[in-house]
This record gives structure tokens, sequence and C-alpha cells, in this order.
């Protein structure tokens, strides 16, 4: 059986996907997000299970996932951008300015 999907948008209020395998750089990706078909053209390798940006997101504003806000750009990231730990901060179980579960 083929993957049709390559990523998956959880809420149409999100600003990232989930990789539903490895996906290479330069690579585009369609996605179904709730009320609008998207493509996003992918700047870096994105793992399985990993996450990307479906549009520009500013330093400071929050990274939404699930409809909920899961953490905080550190910089910004533009639209196709791989989205971890590099670029943002978990605000789950947080207790502090650096965010993360103390």
């Amino acid at each position: 059986m083929e993957l049709t999907e390559k990523a998956i948008v959880v809420n149409n209020k999100d600003n990232v996907a989930t990789a539903l395998a490895d996906l290479e750089a330069g690579s585009s990706v369609e996605l179904d997000a709730g009320d609008k078909l998207l493509t996003v053209k992918l700047t870096s390798k994105v793992p399985f299970g990993h996450k990307f940006s479906l549009a520009y997101i500013e330093s400071g504003a929050p990274v939404v996932k699930y409809g909920e806000a899961i953490g905080v750009a550190t910089t910004a990231i533009n639209a196709g951008d791989y989205v971890h730990v590099h670029n943002v901060v978990s605000t789950r179980g947080s207790t502090g300015a650096e965010g993360g579960a103390k």
C-alpha cells in the first residue's frame, strides 16, 4: 500500500503540519488544512513525525498544533521550515520564561 498523504494538519487553526514520512528538502507537500488546500515547499529535510511550518511565524508568536499553542517561536520561521527545538520553546508544562516542564 502506497502512502498518499505526506503530512497531516490536525486542526484548521494549526500553523504547522506533521510529516507522515521522511520528507526531503525542496519537495512540495499538498495538504488538506480543513477549509483550504495548501501546497508547501519544504526548505529543509523533515523527519517522520516531526513538524514543518505552513506559513510564516514571527519570532515570539505561538506555534499551533491540535488547534492549541504548543510553544513559541524563538526566531522567525518561514513556510516550509522544519519546526523543532532549534526554533521553538515549549509552553507545555511551563513554569517560567524558558518554557518546558520544570
